[in-house]
């Protein structure tokens, strides 16, 4: 080991590395152009691929990822240093009081951990600490990141127009809803529509998706991301038997590999 490289069995290291590639003297120029902004994409993506490896079982490339996605905190407090703003440790000690705080049940003395232990008191916690803050919002809707994907976000800011009240009272309520946004964009279609109107329409329709999931307590997240999964996995299959014919999708035709797709479909269906 090189007499400059820190000792990789603390967390410490991991600071150490970041430190030095944000050194302007020596550092990597890469890291050294990053800001907040430059960096939150891939701190969203680290997320997402924490996901997958969590979705596919694979607790090798699950460890990895976790990895990834803790040198993105790290990149993000070491920046924050360099402000003056907050350090790691900071970061580290601020969600270690969160958590106690937000779980009297088990951290509490012996009348907090019975009172803590009634359903919702999580979100009265966090309403609190809200309270807390200096107001820097007017709606309850401000504080909704815009950075979620979309499905996700819509499906937080409908939750907390829940909160209030303002929300439909049956799913099948949400149906109709749908079939209404599918029958607009539908007649936005038929009209030829320009880009924008058809983009509106369809957003229309997804926010109704989004809300659907959320009364049938489904993630649209994870539903869209296993949907994704399986037209890989059969779309897979359809090149593996064309590739056993020696040929390859752009040598086949719709009503061909849509055959394929059939019997791809039916395979995963047998016991």
């Amino acid at each position: 080991m090189a007499a400059d490289t820190p000792d990789l069995s603390r967390i410490d290291a991991l600071l150490a590395i970041m430190a030095r590639l944000r050194d302007p003297d020596g550092g990597c120029p890469w890291d050294l152009e990053q800001d907040f902004s430059t960096i939150a994409p891939y701190t969203i993506e680290e997320a997402y691929e924490v996901a997958d490896a969590i979705e596919q079982g694979d607790m090798a490339e699950l460890r990895d990822e976790l990895g990834d996605l803790l040198f993105q905190v790290a990149f993000h407090a070491r920046m924050a240093e360099e402000q003056d703003a907050f350090a790691f440790g900071d970061v580290v000690q601020a969600i270690c009081e969160k958590m106690i705080r937000r779980h009297p049940h088990v951290f509490g003395d012996e009348e907090q951990r019975e009172a803590g232990a009634v359903k919702g008191r999580w979100e009265e916690i966090k309403a609190q600490e809200k309270a807390a803050k200096p107001k820097k919002t007017e709606s309850i809707l401000d504080d909704v990141p815009l950075s979620l994907p979309g499905l996700t976000r819509a499906v937080k800011l409908q939750n907390r127009a829940a909160r209030v009240g303002f929300d439909w009272p049956d799913t099948s309520l949400v149906i109709d809803k749908l079939n209404e946004e599918m029958l607009e964009l539908s007649t936005e279609v038929a009209k030829g529509g320009d880009a924008d109107r058809l983009e509106d329409e369809m957003g229309d329709l997804l926010f109704v998706y989004a809300n659907l999931a959320r009364h049938l307590k489904v993630d649209p997240e994870k539903a869209l991301r296993r949907a994704n999964a399986k037209f890989r996995r059969r779309f897979g299959r359809i090149e593996e038997k064309l590739a056993a014919q020696g040929r390859k999708p752009e040598d086949s035709n719709l009503e061909e590999m849509d055959a394929l797709w059939d019997e791809a479909k039916a395979e995963e269906r047998k016991p």
